[in-house]
């Protein structure tokens, strides 16, 4: 395992929460009455008698939940904020504003799911002015030129050094592929192919049997190569999350064959499966569209090495932001709403498109259903994850309701019965009989996702770990008792009562230190090796990609 660094520290502090309900997977205490004892922002076995006390008989003790795929910080959200004037906020938050509302949700941890390289600095610079939370950032490299000429040329060696160099020189916590060669291969104009089709509607789309194996950009690379090369390089050099995959052909009707032939490429490899639910649709087309949900979950059930977030679909207002370009551009074609698109040369895209979820809308009702029974069909919650992929879906704020929707089978079936008839037709949710426990439920928002990211110390209560404590007032209401916890502790320091923010630290941010030493080039000759491909395929030098130094 690496060395995990970071930057900015709260302050120390000693404290008691007495008596209360502890749930924590972790150390398999399910409800158990007891007290957490907190010193200097770590979680202790004991403390003095004279130790300060925060009573907390009949409230549920957890620890503070980890985030683990949003898109709160860095350029495209920046750009997304431009585009979007009339959101005021509510889906695209202000920096501290962001790290507020996290809080009062319970959540002390938080990922930015997809950075440029280019961006690091910019995102860097975002998440200091994020209050309150923990924070970090997943680096693109699913694009990016120099790892590409790497793939292709089956120079694995050279591929694992330049991803090690540049998680180093980006200061991220993970690598992160987006539609894996599909975003180059639509900025040099695959979207014009001859073999492109188009929906009744008018967009254009790639066909429904997209192939794993095609050759889009040249002899030798293709999406197959490309995942399963960085996914070794990833487990190569000992990181601490896995390749963090946003799989080809989000979004598309059929994009479950593809899905399915990526997992199946993957089986033997570490790697996290993010908003599964935009890649697990059947049909050929928009009016054939369909779950195809359980075939998915079936290969989770079965590969107990793979974990994944849902990408839980609300309905409402939302905000495509993502670095997969040609999937935002097709939605833009699609919904005909406003579209932005940034080219990064050498390395990425990202597109932005305002959207809507409508419960009327027969294939928004197959796709609220599908990550929902992705969440029920899934029997281990340690590897299945809370998320809407914030804003993509829906708000983060939205997570209480969805977790009510798993507690809850009446009022999943009421939601259901509110919909387009097709969806029961298309989706097989309205037969899960399943309901989430709260201890399920501390798992796939804080155990689980800890475990995944390889966050140590994060996501239990047991001695060592962070202090970072949400209490809760139990209810029937469990979109109340989740909305707003009676208090949230962060590294010791009492930052939320009732939904107000009372204190804001300045909260760290996470990043790898020097991944496992590898045999091959040194820094130095490595260096030397990329500086020419840095000036002829990427916006910058090679000098502006070494990230700002921080605490140890």
């Amino acid at each position: 395992m690496p060395g995990k660094r970071s930057s900015g520290q709260n302050d120390a502090s000693v404290l008691r929460l007495r008596g209360g309900r502890i749930v924590d997977p972790h150390t398999g205490r399910r409800d158990e009455a007891g007290d957490v004892c907190i010193r200097d922002g770590r979680i202790v076995d004991s403390l003095p008698a004279s130790a300060p006390v925060l009573d907390a008989r009949n409230l549920v003790v957890r620890a503070g939940a980890v985030e683990v795929h949003t898109h709160v910080a860095g350029p495209a959200v920046a750009a997304a904020r431009l585009l979007c004037p009339e959101d005021g906020g509510r889906l695209l938050p202000t920096l501290p504003e962001a790290g507020r509302r996290y809080a009062r949700l319970g959540y002390t941890t938080v990922m930015e799911a997809a950075v440029a390289p280019l961006g690091a600095r910019a995102a860097h610079a975002d998440l200091d002015a994020v209050p309150i939370v923990d924070k970090g950032i997943f680096v693109l490299l699913g694009d990016d030129a120099i790892a590409l000429e790497f793939v292709r040329d089956a120079r694995q060696n050279d591929l694992r050094q330049y991803v090690g160099w540049m998680i180093e020189a980006t200061r991220a916590w993970a690598v992160k592929a987006v539609n894996p060669g599909g975003v180059e291969a639509w900025k040099c104009g695959a979207h014009a192919s001859p073999g492109a089709t188009k929906s009744s509607a008018g967009p254009p789309f790639v066909p429904a049997e997209v192939d794993l194996d095609a050759a889009t950009l040249g002899p030798n690379l293709t999406p197959r190569r490309i995942v399963t090369s960085l996914a070794a390089a990833v487990r190569d050099l000992g990181l601490p999350h896995p390749l963090h995959l946003h799989m080809n052909g989000l979004g598309l009707p059929g994009n479950a064959a593809l899905s399915l032939a990526t997992l199946h490429a993957l089986r033997d490899l570490p790697a996290h499966f993010t908003h599964v639910q935009f890649h697990a649709y059947g049909g050929r087309t928009i009016r054939g569209f369909r779950s195809r949900s359980s075939e998915l979950a079936a290969w989770f059930n079965n590969h107990p090495r793979a974990t994944l977030d849902v990408g839980q679909v609300m309905f409402g207002a939302a905000v495509g932001v993502s670095a997969d370009a040609p999937a935002l551009y097709r939605l833009h074609r699609a919904t005909g709403r406003k579209w932005f698109n940034l080219d990064i040369e050498g390395e990425t895209g990202c597109g932005v498109v305002p959207l809507a979820y409508r419960e009327s809308s027969l294939v928004n009702g197959v796709q609220w259903a599908i990550g929902l029974e992705l969440f029920l069909l899934i029997r281990d919650p340690w590897r299945v994850f809370l998320t809407t992929d914030h804003p993509n879906g829906g708000p983060f704020s939205s997570y209480p309701a969805v977790i009510r929707l798993l507690m809850d089978r009446k009022y999943r079936e009421d939601a259901l019965a509110r919909l387009h008839p097709g969806v029961r037709e298309r989706s097989s949710l309205a037969g899960l009989t399943r309901e989430y426990t709260l201890q399920e439920i501390a798992i796939l928002t804080r155990a689980g996702p800890a475990r995944a990211l390889g966050l140590e110390r994060k996501g239990h209560l047991a001695p060592g770990a962070d202090a970072d404590v949400v209490l809760y007032n139990p209810s029937d209401d469990v979109v109340a008792m989740f909305s707003t916890p009676v208090a949230v502790i962060k590294g010791g320091v009492v930052v939320a009562r009732d939904g107000e923010i009372v204190a804001e630290p300045r909260g760290r941010t996470l990043y790898t230190g020097p991944p496992r030493a590898a045999a091959g080039k040194t820094r130095a000759a490595l260096e030397r090796l990329i500086r020419d491909r840095f000036e002829t395929t990427m916006t910058t030098p090679i000098e502006d990609f070494q990230g700002p130094g921080g605490e140890g």
